[in-house]
């Protein structure tokens, strides 16, 4: 079994914005004080992921992946923790289309 790499064309809920990625949620959500069905994702760096590493020293892996896509979403580690798991996909989606 091999597996396939995912792209941009296969997301419909992924749209490029400059060198970022634009998540559109399946609903809205309260975040930063706004009600938004979108999150704008920027591209990682290593400082990122020794920064997500060290903010959740100690917590399991979920915890430092939340606290990327935090970082790199700009937003509270809450507001992550607060998406659906649909909506957390498709998170991981976008974040997948950084690394591979």
């Amino acid at each position: 079994m091999t597996d396939t790499k995912v792209t941009l064309a296969d997301l419909d809920f992924v749209a490029e914005q400059g060198h970022d990625y634009q998540i559109t949620l399946s609903k809205d959500y309260q975040i930063l004080g706004a009600t938004s069905a979108t999150l704008t994702m920027r591209e990682p760096t290593v400082q990122d992921l020794l920064a997500s590493e060290m903010q959740a020293k100690g917590k399991s892996d979920a915890e430092q992946e939340i606290m990327m896509f935090a970082n790199l979403c700009g937003v509270p580690p809450e507001a992550i923790k607060g998406l659906t798991l649909r909506d957390y996909k498709r998170v991981q989606s976008a974040y997948k289309l950084f690394i591979e």
